[in-house]
């Protein structure tokens, strides 16, 4: 094949809440620069430190002489500068964030989701702006369209693209799996003594946090001996506070939590309950499931893809259904054998979703991009 030097946008590592989009993004640049016929420079706005060490990319990168909001707006609205100022000459520009540099060279854009076009309320008015300007853009210039999942590439062509031009590349894991030994450490760390249902992720509305609290305090309440761990950075439009109240027996809020900490969690938890309102993917489901544990996910999102549709791994529930979502966390915590079976089908499961299977993906996008305007 002919080599190829891929410029990769990678701002999103120096986010507040970096995400899915920045973890997907890392592990998957992580295998690709194991192809001896790929090349990759990242592109940043300007920082006089790097991202936290958890997010710090496997590539070099170089910096536009911008701050990041001022290069945010500078590529959308003005058009300017090129990525190439900082990155050199490259083959294909791979923008991996909610943001499209100004390029004529072959444009390669992931598109996590449109849940920003289908519920703007849920956003600040800066990022709602910023994201249908995205999308625009991605409309406009992209040759290629990567989205994580099919139910992602089913609201692009809804909105307009031809489906020829979106290709589905899953995103994966690649955190080992924790032994007993990382488990009673992060257990002995956090003082959880008790069996727990664990949810991961940023807190913000689409990650429907309010119904896993309610559900859960069903089962506190009835009696469950299983407790409540919350891991994730705070978020937007959502008070944590308030929505735990005064009480907080048997809930534990441990917020962000580095990768083998949070592989320890998910393997030594009960369940994940993870029934978010909308998802591009849901990486928190895969990376439970990678770690053997069964979830608790919605019915008719990406998740679902995830898990599969036969619910051996986890069961699917309507996300506004916190009876639905109760009864399936008390089914998983009162039943071990039951418990057992579904985390090794979603080890079996999980086992698909490869780095190595995403970067062959994403290798095709580029060659695809490349050759419609090579």
């Amino acid at each position: 094949p002919v080599a190829l030097t891929i410029g990769v946008t990678l701002e999103q590592c120096w986010h507040r809440v970096p995400g899915g989009t920045a973890t997907s993004v890392l592990t998957t640049l992580d295998a690709l620069r194991r192809s001896p016929d790929l090349d990759f420079v990242g592109v940043s706005a300007w920082h006089t430190a790097p991202p936290q060490r958890a997010f710090e990319p496997p590539v070099r990168v170089r910096m536009l002489g911008l701050p990041r909001n001022l290069l945010y707006e500078s590529w959308h609205w003005l058009r300017w500068p090129p990525p190439t100022w900082a990155t050199g000459p490259v083959d294909v520009v791979w923008a991996t964030g909610m943001v499209v540099p100004p390029t004529s060279l072959p444009l390669v854009v992931t598109v996590h989701d449109l849940h920003f076009l289908d519920n703007p309320e849920r956003f600040t008015r800066r990022g709602g702006w910023l994201f249908r300007r995205f999308w625009e853009l991605t409309r406009r210039h992209a040759d290629v369209i990567v989205c994580p999942s099919q139910a992602t590439k089913r609201d692009c062509v809804a909105r307009g693209v031809d489906d020829g031009r979106v290709q589905v590349v899953p995103w994966s894991v690649a955190t080992p799996v924790a032994g007993d030994a990382e488990v009673a450490a992060v257990r002995e760390a956090h003082g959880l003594e008790a069996p727990y249902v664990l949810w991961v992720g940023t807190v913000e509305p689409r990650k429907n946090l309010p119904a896993v609290v309610r559900a859960w305090r069903r089962l506190h309440d009835a009696g469950s001996p299983a407790e409540l761990v919350l891991v994730g950075p705070p978020g937007w439009q959502e008070d944590l506070d308030a929505l735990l109240g005064a009480d907080r027996a048997g809930i534990h809020v441990l917020g962000f939590v580095d990768a083998p900490d949070l592989a320890a969690l998910y393997r030594g938890a009960t369940t994940l309950c993870y029934p978010s309102r909308a998802e591009g993917f849901g990486l928190p489901v895969l990376e439970a499931m990678a770690q053997g544990t069964p979830v608790v996910t919605s019915t008719g999102t990406a998740t679902e893809e995830v898990v599969g549709s036969d619910g051996n791994a986890g069961f699917l529930v309507d996300p506004d259904d916190v009876t639905a979502i109760a009864q399936a966390l008390d089914s998983l915590t009162s039943d071990p054998l039951l418990r057992r079976r579904m985390g090794v089908a979603a080890s079996e499961r999980a086992a698909w979703f490869t780095p190595q299977r995403t970067a062959e993906g994403m290798e095709a996008a580029f060659r695809i991009a490349f050759g419609a305007k090579g």
